[in-house]
C-alpha cells in the first residue's frame, strides 16, 4: 500500500469536499425530521425526543463523508 498525500491542496480538498457533503447530508436529514415532526404534530418534548433520536445517525452520516472525502483526496491514484 502507498503512503497517503498529505498535502496543503489535497487537505484543504478533502475539506471542502467534507463541508459539502456535510452540508448535503445536514440538509437532508433535517428536511426528513422537519417532515416527520410536522406530520406527528411534534411540539416541545416530543420534537426534542425526535431531534435525539436523528442525532446518532446524523453524527454517523457526518463522520462517513469526512473519511470518504479524506481517502479520495489523499489517495495517491488521484494525484
Amino acid at each position: 500500500m502507498q503512503q497517503r498525500i498529505k498535502t496543503f491542496k489535497s487537505l484543504s480538498g478533502a475539506a471542502s469536499a467534507a463541508s459539502f457533503l456535510s452540508v448535503q447530508a445536514f440538509i437532508g436529514i433535517g428536511t426528513v425530521y422537519w417532515a416527520i415532526a410536522e406530520t406527528l404534530y411534534l411540539s416541545g418534548a416530543g420534537a426534542l425526543v425526535l431531534g435525539v433520536l436523528f442525532a446518532l445517525p446524523s453524527a454517523y452520516v457526518q463522520l462517513m463523508a469526512v473519511r470518504m472525502a479524506f481517502d479520495a483526496e489523499t489517495d495517491p491514484a488521484n494525484q
